[in-house]
């Protein structure tokens, strides 16, 4: 039988033990596997808000246990490596540090499996090489992860590369997540992209959700509500496969 996709969800960042125990539920109620959330958040701008750190790796843990749920966070410093991995089933290394070496040795290090978010402006030979990083270094396994290339067109927040999902999918046989909220950037496209990524061979989805998208303390418009969250949920048949 044909597995069935995986859905990772939870907030661009973990903004209350409140409300990520709020999201822990939905995500565990629709059928998702994994509670997305940023503890440590890497932000253009230093004046934006980069996330509450180790309390709210804490937050994230105890919700996920509450709801049976696996979790996965962004390590962005070689300092705080042991304090993520220990806290966290999958390690993501996020977009902006895909070619951090000296990170990438580290995370490889603690021997966990790894979301390895593609940079901006990698080719696909760049994202393969930092995986064999990881590899080299110990990882025990890693997952690719597209969240859009940079376009010349600002009308969608990345340029979201499907060829290259069906080309590592399909040609290199590796497991590629697709994370739609960052590619668009808007809310209202994330399902139809969730749709063709998986057409496209993507053995997940990671989406942003939150109560109040509007309240968010990061990446609101991209984040879908809660019923947003079922119908994807639904599309993707995971309420009737639980």
């Amino acid at each position: 039988t044909e597995k069935m996709p995986t859905l990772l969800a939870g907030p661009c960042s973990i903004d209350s033990e409140e409300r990520i125990e709020s999201i822990a539920k939905q995500v565990s109620d629709v059928g998702g596997k994994i509670l997305r959330g940023g503890a440590f958040k890497p932000r253009t701008s230093p004046y934006s808000f980069s996330g509450f750190g180790a309390p709210a790796l804490q937050w994230m843990r105890q919700a996920a246990d509450r709801h049976n749920l696996q979790i996965v966070t962004e390590v962005m410093s070689e300092h705080e490596v042991d304090t993520v991995a220990d806290m966290t089933d999958i390690v993501q290394v996020g977009s902006r540090n895909m070619q951090n070496f000296a990170l990438l040795r580290q995370v490889g290090a603690v021997k966990k499996c790894v979301l390895l978010k593609r940079g901006r402006s990698a080719t696909v030979s760049e994202w393969l090489m930092s995986a064999e990083y990881l590899y080299a270094s110990g990882a025990d396994s890693v997952l690719f992860c597209e969240r859009g290339i940079r376009g010349f067109d600002g009308e969608t927040r990345n340029l979201i590369d499907l060829g290259t999902v069906a080309l590592l999918t399909h040609h290199y046989g590796l497991p590629v997540v697709v994370d739609p909220s960052h590619a668009a950037g808007r809310r209202d496209l994330v399902v139809p992209l969730s749709k063709a990524s998986l057409a496209a061979g993507a053995v997940g989805l990671m989406v942003e959700v939150h109560p109040e998208p509007s309240t968010a303390l990061s990446d609101g418009p991209q984040a879908l509500s809660y019923d947003a969250l079922r119908r994807l949920a639904q599309s993707m048949d995971l309420e009737c496969n639980r």
